[in-house]
């Protein structure tokens, strides 16, 4: 295809943002940006289904534009159009892999950003200044003021959306303090997750610690134990200079003993939630309760959640036998291996 300019509405604030844009850069695609949101949406673009950041705006072919949102079928939609630089393993055992901590971290590291921004004073104080200043530059400082406690008071009244409550704080802040020792130690092996060139997973968590080791100062702080992974953040903002090679992915073998300790924390925690998401999305039950990492969880039902298990199954039935046979050996142990007993 030859290269077009494609535009899509964003926020610097955003993870999902953050993670398209440092993607689009490392793979020479041409973009503008528009910076907003969808409560002042750019003139002259279509407004999508379901109105999430960011939104691209594709050419249709009949001279109009088609607005998509959810990063994930958004980057598998570039790779059939832009061909150079792909972002997803050739070997399909690593490209389930890459598929499951794509959606990790867009998934549950995505809880650990939601809590740190919104659950301590500190956080909240620092993050709704900045909401409003992202979206409105030229308000005048009383009304930033007031929009920022409103936008505070929203928030933090809907953390309990994303699970993040006073009985479930400790096991996403432990998780996320456990991460970061994974990925410091992970990345110090080839660069990045899965060999020495970024796959779309690398992209998912970078957006992620956008925020987390970057804006919000809890977990900010947290993260200044890490200087390995606070420096890998500011080098994947723009990797275009990168030439990436074929072998510069690791092989299914490599990749699985490299990524045990981040698939063992994937079993520990994401693995037990989508689970009991999913059954209790299937029972039709707006809340539930489970037990992760020894303790309660407890959060309303997410039905998107349960369809992103489903899809993970999917990877992983399409896979052919030697391919599933790599991954199951990688997964033994993990915890992982729970959420595809329905495929099997």
């Amino acid at each position: 295809m030859a290269e077009a300019r494609l535009s899509l509405l964003g926020a610097p604030g955003s993870p999902y943002t953050r993670k398209m844009l440092a993607l689009l850069r490392y793979r020479r695609i041409a973009y503008t940006i528009l910076w907003g949101g969808h409560q002042n949406p750019p003139t002259g673009y279509p407004a999508p289904k379901v109105k999430l950041l960011p939104t691209f705006f594709f050419p249709d072919g009949a001279g109009g534009l088609d607005a998509m949102v959810d990063s994930t079928p958004i980057i598998r939609r570039l790779e059939t159009l832009f061909l150079a630089r792909s972002v997803t393993p050739d070997d399909s055992a690593v490209g389930f892999f890459n598929y499951l901590i794509e959606d990790y971290a867009d998934e549950w590291l995505t809880k650990a950003m939601f809590h740190y921004r919104w659950h301590f004073k500190a956080d909240r104080e620092n993050a709704g200044p900045l909401l409003v200043h992202w979206a409105m530059p030229l308000i005048q400082a009383e009304q930033a003021k007031n929009a920022s406690a409103m936008i505070t008071k929203r928030q933090f009244d809907r953390l309990y959306v994303v699970g993040s409550n006073e009985i479930t704080a400790k096991t996403i802040e432990r998780s996320y303090e456990r991460f970061l020792a994974i990925i410091e130690e992970l990345i110090q092996k080839r660069g990045y997750v899965l060999g020495a060139r970024p796959a779309s997973a690398d992209f998912a968590i970078y957006g992620q610690l956008t925020q987390l080791a970057v804006i919000e100062p809890t977990s900010a702080a947290l993260a200044q134990a890490f200087p390995r992974v606070r420096a890998w953040i500011d080098r994947v903002e723009d990797l275009s200079g990168l030439e990436p090679k074929a072998d510069d992915w690791m092989s299914a073998v490599e990749a699985g003993a490299a990524l045990l300790p981040l698939l063992s924390e994937i079993g520990r925690v994401y693995a037990p939630f989508l689970l009991a998401n999913a059954e209790a999305a299937a029972a039709g039950h707006e809340n539930f309760e489970t037990e992760i990492d020894g303790r309660s969880w407890r959060q309303p039902t997410f039905p998107y959640q349960a369809k992103c298990l489903s899809w993970i199954r999917g990877v992983y039935s399409a896979l052919d036998q030697e391919a599933r046979a790599l991954v199951d050996a990688a997964l033994a142990g993990t915890g992982c291996e729970a959420m595809l007993r329905a495929s099997q």
